[in-house]
């Protein structure tokens, strides 16, 4: 078996999460009381599937951004620096005022999918520099611009730009010149599970004196409304705090304390009801609606309740601040049992919880890392995990009710029970999920999720585990087997990377909780059926499956093609081989455990080998290029390989798995199942080489589809710079492609290298596999790579980059594909970061160049980030090349 390197324990944060043995195992009443309160609030709620009630289904428009500030949500809410509680009942969030926006900034801003010319796009620039998973420490940064924020440039001349302009950005509009902006640090810290402490940190970076408006608002989620009769909940100033009325919170307090220059704050009531008249043009429910605080500020309107009460109120602060000067504000939100204890929570004690969270961080992230990591190296990992922490939401959605509409609400349109996601009636969410990114992506991606869990592990073994169960729990996964893709539309088809997660889970735990990875084998064993049958209708084990995630990488429309035409994919048919050598691989971890699981070891033993010989026989391997092509057929009949080498072309070659045979009867056996799938001599000796024996007699068995010589042909490519190879990764497509491929007989089947933002409308237009680095599929190679290298060893070695004079073993390949990953956030020669391109004052300016973004995917030459500019969710797999770098003994 494996070595596994023992968790780091002994810490206080260690301590707390120890407290989570069995959470969340029945959902969220089984959880951690540390995990009471954590950032569960959504960054972006409008134009969310949840919150789309039209007949078209169009939720960009249904439910925009000028809503959302007038407009109670169903499902889900939206905050900056926002927390709640675990059942997402309360809401604490921070509103600003710069004195000449025409709305408060209650969230952030960004443009949808058809007013981006590269689609949705957020327009804000914001951090998570500090986090701890019970969330005992949380750390969160924004700059706010002095002068009148953009809103209606931003969205005019993104819309006059087409796919061939950058995006027009913020900084590009002149709002942060001269320096003429807010540092905005908000930290939490708990003295207890019910106990926590906000500090608001306000710095005038600008060169003169100026006033902003600070409003940290709390408030009910609105859930009276979907229900009639249901009890309505309320908050109220009693003495100098606001005291909550509600079933399971009831007793709870707000406090505000004076700020650090003498500030006293008021309180400001409303209710978290919609501006019927507004939206609507109907009666009002309340004259004190969602957006009350807003209108009374902006302008002075009489739409606060002056008996101070209602289900949504503000602290309301009015600094003016010195250039270069901060003025600090203390809140608090604890029981009633916490608030009796302490009347002077502000001072003393606020200050020795603050210091003392930090150091819990600080040593838990010195427990996580290598002894020999350096400042900017921790820097990746603390700014990393504070991304994935930050990015935990509450994901309400009970697809039925959707779908059918609430008792006490209209009924949605007709026709609705037949559109987006009516296949999934059964799917009725309510659980703290790992999200891709809290703006672009606020709901649960099925493999971005998968790929989340591994750095999960590093920080929360319990939470990432929960993760990996819960979409296999009856009410996520399809009772035919299926898992939900993504909330835009659960039907689409995902790579199968659960299986490996959930090793990589079980092995960088420590090895030793058999009972998750035995209870995910047996649920994943309906999901790989489900492939079978879906995905392989002819019964040939060559599999489809459309974009499967790596949208835009072929010169025709995998997901939809024109009618009468097919496709065989060399990548659906490889994502099934890797998935079969995962699941061999979790199988031969349980038959220490149960021998029962021989029989699934040898199953999937075969259903490799069966993929491997549909793989040979199907002609997608281009003997010539030493690649692996996608094959069209069109209407007539007439079929053509796509000969474009991408990642696409890639996937078999990640097929690889090294499986040790302990004992000589095993080994025996196993070879014997193997060979006994090729008939002649030829085919046993081709097969021959995956065996090898050492010198203790020890047997080990490679998995891969590729013979030795496909495999050595095929890595020449995709080690090649001038074709896969980037200083910062492997690209989605190949260089070479500067000069455009064109799929013969086959009209605007075009494809071309594009290392930035992708310049087609297919799939949006603003997910691009085109050219860039993405992290997910580098991952996957650099454990390939490691793979190899288990099973090969010291003796074989490869040119690596192509080329070269310079031969390296699959191990110290895996290690420099790692460190260009890696290199992406470190500071060059000359102190610049690839992530941040040519933007020269995140480069160079103290106040930005040490807050790092971790993208979607990056620039296939500069390694300069694109796409969703905080997707911390598959990108923090560098946590996982950091904590654990690729080496002999990484498995």
């Amino acid at each position: 078996m494996n070595e596994h390197r023992k968790p780091p324990t002994g810490t206080v944060e260690h301590g707390r999460l120890a407290e989570a043995t069995g959470r969340l195992e029945d959902g969220l009443h089984d959880a951690n009381p540390w995990y009471e309160w954590g950032p569960y609030l959504s960054e972006r709620a409008w134009g969310t599937v949840r919150e789309d009630y039209s007949a078209d289904g169009d939720a960009w428009s249904y439910f925009p951004h000028d809503h959302a500030r007038s407009r109670a949500y169903r499902w889900n809410e939206d905050g900056m620096a926002g927390i709640s509680d675990i059942a997402h009942d309360f809401c604490l969030a921070l509103s600003l005022w710069n004195g000449v926006d025409p709305i408060l900034k209650e969230r952030m801003f960004g443009l949808t999918g058809p007013q981006g010319n590269h689609g949705e796009d957020v327009k804000e620039y914001w951090w998570y520099l500090q986090g701890l998973p019970s969330h005992a420490l949380l750390q969160w940064r924004y700059h706010y611009p002095q002068v009148e924020f953009p809103y209606a440039d931003l969205i005019a001349e993104n819309g006059r730009r087409g796919r061939e302009d950058f995006e027009y950005e913020l900084l590009d509009t002149g709002v942060f010149d001269d320096n003429r902006f807010w540092i905005v640090d908000v930290t939490y810290a708990k003295a207890s599970p019910t106990d926590l402490l906000m500090q608001v940190d306000v710095t005038n970076n600008g060169p003169a004196e100026a006033t902003i408006d600070v409003l940290p608002t709390g408030w009910f989620r609105n859930s009276w409304r979907a229900e009639a009769g249901s009890a309505v909940p309320g908050l109220s100033f009693t003495g100098d705090e606001m005291v909550l009325d509600h079933h399971r919170l009831g007793g709870y307090r707000l406090q505000a304390a004076p700020a650090s220059d003498g500030t006293t704050p008021r309180v400001l009531f409303c209710d978290n009801e919609t501006n019927i008249p507004k939206i609507y043009g109907g009666d009002p429910v309340t004259a004190y609606p969602k957006d009350g605080i807003n209108d009374h500020l902006i302008d002075g309107a009489a739409t606060v309740n002056p008996d101070l009460r209602g289900t949504k109120a503000a602290w309301h602060y009015r600094l003016t601040v010195p250039a270069g000067q901060s003025v600090q504000l203390r809140l608090r939100l604890s029981d009633a049992e916490s608030a009796v204890h302490d009347t002077d929570w502000a001072g003393g004690a606020f200050e020795q919880t603050q210091t003392a969270r930090q150091h819990d961080a600080d040593e838990f992230y010195a427990a996580l890392a290598p002894d020999d990591i350096d400042t900017e190296r921790m820097r990746i990992v603390t700014q990393a995990s504070a991304g994935l922490i930050w990015s935990k939401q509450m994901y309400s959605y009970d697809v039925g009710r959707w779908l059918d509409g609430d008792p006490a609400e209209p009924p949605p349109p007709p026709g609705r029970e037949n559109g987006r996601n009516a296949g999934w009636r059964h799917l009725d969410a309510r659980d703290i999920l790992a999200m891709p990114d809290p703006w672009e992506y606020p709901w649960f991606a099925a493999w971005d999720l998968a790929f989340h869990t591994i750095p999960w592990a590093h920080l929360d073994p319990a939470f990432a585990k929960y993760q990996l169960v819960v979409l296999l729990r009856e009410w996520f996964q399809h009772p035919n087997g299926a898992l939900p893709a993504y909330e835009w539309s659960f039907d689409d088809v995902n790579p199968p990377v659960h299986a490996l997660a959930a090793l990589r889970v079980f092995i960088i735990d420590g090895g030793t909780d058999v009972q998750f990875l035995e209870r995910v084998f047996q649920k994943l064993l309906l999901n790989f059926t489900w492939w079978l049958n879906r995905e392989d209708p002819q019964g040939n084990n060559i599999f489809g499956g459309g974009f499967l995630g790596l949208d835009n990488i072929s010169p025709v429309d995998r997901s939809h093609l024109p009618a009468g035409c097919t496709l065989e994919q060399s990548d659906g048919t490889g994502w099934m081989a890797f998935y079969s050598s995962a699941m061999l691989s979790i199988a031969q971890h349980l038959v220490d455990f149960d021998p029962v699981y021989e029989d699934m070891v040898i199953k999937f033993l075969e259903q490799f080998a069966l993929i491997g010989e549909a793989l040979e026989k199907s002609g997608l391997y281009d003997a010539e290029d030493g690649f692996y092509y996608d094959r069209f057929t069109d209407s007539a009949g007439n079929s053509s390989a796509i000969k474009v080498q991408s990642l696409v072309g890639v996937i078999p070659a990640l097929a690889a798995a090294t499986v040790p045979l302990d004992d000589t009867a095993r080994a025996n056996k196993l070879r014997k199942r193997f060979q006994r799938r090729f008939t002649n001599a030829a085919k046993r000796e081709q097969r021959s080489w995956r065996f090898r024996t050492d010198a203790t007699g020890h047997t080990r068995v490679l998995l891969s589809v590729l013979g030795a010589n496909q495999l050595r042909r095929l890595l020449q490519t995709v080690f090649d710079e001038d074709a896969l190879l980037s200083p910062y990764g492997l690209r989605s497509l190949s260089k070479k492609y500067e000069t455009p491929y064109e799929l013969p007989n086959e009209a605007g089947a075009v494809i071309d290298y594009e290392p930035a933002e992708s310049r087609t409308a297919m799939y949006g237009g603003n997910s691009n596999w085109r050219g860039p680095v993405w992290f997910p599929i580098n991952y996957l190679a650099i454990r390939a790579m490691v793979q190899y290298g288990r099973f090969f060893g010291e003796e074989t070695k490869m040119p690596y980059p192509a080329g070269s004079d310079t031969e390296h073993t699959f191990f110290d390949v895996a290690h420099d594909m790692a460190e260009r990953l890696i290199s992406i956030w470190l500071p060059d020669a000359h102190g610049r970061r690839p992530v941040y391109g040519g933007t020269e004052i995140f480069q160079t300016d103290p106040a930005w160049k040490n807050n790092l973004t971790f993208n979607e995917y990056f620039h296939g030459d500069n390694g300069a980030g694109l796409g969703a500019g905080h997707q911390t969710g598959w990108t923090a797999l560098v946590i996982d090349l950091l904590l654990r770098p690729p080496s002999k003994s990484h498995h």
